[in-house]
């Protein structure tokens, strides 16, 4: 179980693994690390500017009020451990009890799906290209743009999915599903599988 405060020298992570359980003002966090108030005070601000802590509100006692700070709810999901886990089974499990056309397609409406998500991208080819080149470096690739012809080709250097495609080949067409919605233009998957490293390849080809 990942809590963060398992380092008893990390400040910054036991804040963290303090926060994981409840608001704490400055002052009860300092208590319970043995630090000083200031210390503490460093360490939020850095959270804080990494967007990782809000203020939670006013707490009430007898002394001078004082803000307590809480986690944001978004970054919680960044301190587990067990979505990869549970994503590599899941794909497992639909990989054995679907036909493979199934299994595109179900693919194929995720990466539409999570498109919907986003703004859709205007303006010409190559700004809309370099659009989908930062997405995927968003969620963790390594990506540059290369002119092919008359295509562009984006290509991977880090795959940010690369363990959930070792298990199911078709997570790359529900990214080709969610590029192509996302920029509103054909992309074609030319990804590379078949090394140690997965490789991401969209091929974005002018109308």
């Amino acid at each position: 179980m990942n809590t963060w405060n398992a380092n008893p020298h990390n400040t910054r992570g036991r804040i963290i693994g303090l926060l994981r359980r409840s608001p704490q003002t400055v002052e009860e966090m300092a208590t319970a690390l043995g630090v000083t108030d200031n210390a503490v005070r460093a360490q939020l601000a850095s959270l804080e500017r990494d967007g990782m802590v809000r203020q939670h509100g006013l707490r009430r006692g007898s002394g001078k009020p004082s803000f307590s700070y809480a986690l944001k709810s978004e970054f919680e999901p960044l301190l587990s451990r067990a979505y990869i886990p549970m994503l590599v089974r899941l794909l497992r499990g639909i990989g054995q009890r679907l036909p493979p056309q199934q299994v595109t397609d179900l693919l194929n409406e995720v990466g539409r799906d999570w498109a919907r998500e986003l703004p859709q991208v205007s303006g010409d080819i190559k700004s809309k290209v370099v659009a989908a080149s930062n997405l995927l470096n968003e969620l963790g690739g390594v990506t540059e743009i290369e002119q092919e012809d008359r295509c562009l080709m984006i290509r991977g250097y880090s795959c940010p999915l690369a363990l959930a495609v070792r298990e199911n080949r078709g997570v790359c067409v529900a990214v080709q599903a969610l590029l192509s919605r996302y920029i509103g233009e054909h992309v074609i998957e030319h990804c590379d599988r078949e090394g140690e490293r997965v490789h991401c390849r969209f091929e974005v080809s002018p109308p």
